[in-house]
């Protein structure tokens, strides 16, 4: 699988509402961090995640996160 592109070296810390949501994992997508479809042809796929209530998430914005879609954390250890 081909490296992400790091859009952002921090989380996108967002209130969502109940239902299917789908992160961008390659990085190149214009509505981050969710998908818009710009990973075709780059082998790699959205994170689908299903929120079964209203919460603040903290969806991962390097796209390096162990939990993905979720950040970790991981924005910290990367090179600058």
């Amino acid at each position: 699988m081909p490296n992400p592109k790091i859009p952002a070296r921090v989380p996108y810390v967002l209130d969502v509402k109940p239902g299917a949501y789908a992160w961008c994992s390659c990085g190149m997508s214009k509505k981050q961090p969710y998908c818009d479809g710009a990973h075709a042809g780059s082998g790699m796929v959205p994170v689908i995640e299903m929120v079964k209530e209203a919460k603040t998430v903290a969806w991962c914005g390097c796209k390096h996160s162990c939990k993905k879609p979720f950040c970790d954390g991981s924005h910290n250890k990367l090179p600058s």
